[in-house]
């Protein structure tokens, strides 16, 4: 009997929210995982990536928990090279990790020390794992035949739309934005897509702070669809790209947003 091994998702940040959403129905859909995190707690089952292990390996996926801060250029080699290690090759990356600033503050007042950690995290980090991580996806195409490896970017709205209470991460979003277009550009010779998801308003720990003023936002239309996004809508999206749906759109944006892309009067 010939063994046909699982893709494999290699996912930044899937320890909670957004992460955690793509982790799972990944897990769905047929992927094991190489799940990085900052917060890394193999006692805690509750919540983090120990937690999410538990539900993934549920739904049929080995779940390869990974310490590791995407800020820090120097933990890259070893992410990568223990996922390579676990699984032997990576299908698809999910550069998904990302920071808010600490505290939400009028642009005239953003220090360079908000500024460099949100940017460290959000742009600098996923462009350079996100350039170690495709040479590998090269080597594979150039070793198999088989299907093509790919990429995800998880930008925001916030890459377009402006919120001059958290200038920082507007800009570190716009700046990834111009990365997924920039590695879809370069890749496409090699057969690898490139995609980019622009969340909106989602239920994370991120927009928990800032629950009552969303909910009266959505309560009066900002929204279309009138409610929260949730992590798991993401997640939906994401393994719509993975499963090869749109295989001749590199390049491509997906708003997931629940209408908030309609110009409206």
């Amino acid at each position: 009997m010939i063994m046909v091994k699982k893709p494999v998702a290699l996912i930044t940040g899937s320890g909670r929210g957004i992460g955690r959403g793509i982790a799972l129905e990944l897990a769905s859909s047929g992927f094991d995982i190489a799940g990085v995190d900052v917060v890394f707690e193999p006692e805690n089952k509750k919540t983090g990536l120990f937690e999410v292990k538990e539900q993934a390996g549920k739904l049929g996926a080995d779940f390869l928990p990974l310490r590791g801060d995407i800020a820090a250029l120097s933990d890259h080699e070893r992410i990568l090279g223990e996922a390579l290690n676990h699984f032997g090759r990576i299908d698809l990356l999910v550069n998904n990790a990302g920071v808010a600033p600490l505290v939400r503050q009028d642009l005239l007042e953003t220090t360079a020390e908000s500024f460099d950690r949100v940017f460290g995290v959000n742009a600098r980090g996923a462009f350079f794992f996100t350039q170690r991580v495709a040479r590998q996806m090269i080597r594979q195409v150039g070793e198999s035949p088989g299907p093509k490896p790919a990429i995800v970017f998880i930008s925001s709205i916030s890459a377009v739309v402006s919120s001059p209470a958290r200038a920082e991460y507007c800009i570190s979003k716009a700046a990834l934005s111009m990365t997924a277009t920039l590695f879809a550009d370069r890749l496409a010779e090699h057969g690898i897509n490139v995609f980019e998801i622009r969340p909106g308003i989602i239920e994370t720990d991120m927009t928990a702070p800032v629950r009552k003023k969303y909910d009266q936002l959505i309560a009066e239309g900002l929204v279309p669809q009138k409610r929260w996004g949730y992590p798991e809508d993401v997640g939906k999206a994401v393994a719509a790209l993975a499963r090869g749906f749109f295989p001749f759109s590199t390049g491509l944006v997906i708003e997931v947003s629940g209408g908030m892309n309609i110009r409206r009067l």
